[in-house]
């Protein structure tokens, strides 16, 4: 039986880029799906096969070199702000078109109240490290940070005026962890910490990659000389010494090195020698195919890429809750985590030597890639909701 399903991720590459091979299999299946996001993620949903339906966009918020307790509570009403924005429309349509299932990402809060509020089944869609009784993310996110801070405070004030507009209960600890019936993680339980707490709602898909490779291939300028791949992601990119410490590491010609800037302007790092490809952007997958290692700010689409294909990590996270998937890349023997304040050439040379060198490392990485490949990936994911929906 067809159902009409509504996907909602706001805004993020970490968030909405691991649901699209989700929604191409549901589709494939048969299943008419709608995408609310906003507009930046208009061409890709529908891309893969989804309805878009439009949300309004998100100021931008760029982050300082140093993330901290006081970042972290302005981030929250930030994030808020935008969220509030998109209840309104999201419940228009949950009305209008009644769709038979809402699929939302974690941190989109509204589109639970509003699945709710309309008695519609909701899938929570989970592309970090889940949550419950035995780990908690919100705990390391919020750690140092004050209750009493004036922007949790703040925050709390949102909360109350949201309620009393809209006639729902939320408060602020309704903005961050709330399970539902069914929750899809976009990892291996092997990666989770305390996995085997979870219970029955909770489901451990793996990494979906669906056909990216293949849409947006790279191979590198010679085939046998190993490929060192580097990226801090699409947000911390504002960091011009970084990449001048890699060029200074690896600029020997011995590897070859793929290295993302964003938006940075490639004047600010100065001259790049011969063998090291500098761009806004690589098609990220495609490159590690063919990595031998890949130094990454441990977002957790990049981590579960890298595992995917098998490739250590050398981590340095930027924020929080990549700190904690570069803890745990170090609790699984999957890789190292370094300090990007205290980088040196040095240091990072003998970083990506050691983890591409050391035996119990690939060892580890092969059984992870054995418990993604098992994990099921988007067939599981399409098939756990057609039978919540049955």
């Amino acid at each position: 039986m067809a159902r009409h399903v509504l996907f909602v991720a706001l805004a993020g590459h970490g968030h909405v880029t691991p649901t699209l091979p989700l929604v191409e299999e549901l589709v494939r299946r048969g299943h008419h799906v709608a995408y609310a996001t906003a507009a930046d993620f208009a061409e890709v949903v529908t891309g893969a096969g989804a309805q878009w339906v439009q949300l309004p966009p998100m100021a931008p918020f760029r982050p300082p070199a140093q993330v901290g307790p006081d970042l972290i509570a302005s981030w929250f009403r930030h994030y808020f702000a935008a969220m509030r924005a998109t209840y309104p429309v999201l419940h228009e349509y949950c009305r209008t078109a009644r769709p038979d299932a809402v699929s939302y990402d974690v941190t989109n809060w509204p589109a639970r109240l509003v699945a709710h509020h309309l008695g519609i089944p909701a899938v929570r869609l989970i592309p970090n490290l889940a949550e419950n009784h035995a780990y908690s993310l919100d705990d390391r996110l919020t750690e140092g940070l004050d209750p009493d801070h004036p922007q949790m405070t703040a925050l709390a004030e949102d909360c109350v005026r949201f309620s009393t507009e809209y006639g729902v209960d939320l408060d602020v600890a309704g903005t961050m962890d709330v399970p539902e019936a069914l929750n899809l993680v976009f990892i291996p339980r092997e990666f989770q910490p305390a996995g085997d707490s979870f219970d029955e709602r909770f489901h451990f898909l793996g990494p979906l990659l669906g056909r990216r490779e293949q849409r947006e291939p790279w191979s590198p300028p010679d085939p046998h000389a190993p490929v060192l791949y580097i990226s801090l992601g699409t947000i911390f990119t504002d960091n011009p010494a970084f990449y001048r410490t890699c060029i200074e590491a690896f600029g020997d010609g011995s590897c070859q090195v793929a290295m993302t800037v964003g938006d940075l302007d490639p004047a600010a790092i100065g001259p790049v020698p011969p063998g090291i490809d500098v761009r806004p952007r690589f098609p990220q997958p495609a490159v590690l195919r063919h990595a031998r290692a890949f130094i990454s700010h441990a977002g957790m689409n990049s981590t579960m890429e890298a595992l995917y294909y098998g490739v250590p990590l050398v981590t340095l996270p930027q924020m929080p809750e990549q700190a904690a998937n570069a803890d745990r890349v170090v609790e699984l023997g999957l890789g190292e985590r370094l300090a990007t304040d205290t980088l040196t050439p040095d240091a990072l040379r003998q970083a990506v030597s050691r983890v591409t060198t050391d035996e119990q490392v690939r060892a580890n990485l092969e059984r992870m890639r054995r418990a993604i490949h098992d994990a099921g990936g988007a067939e599981r994911g399409a098939a756990l909701i057609e039978d919540h929906l049955a």
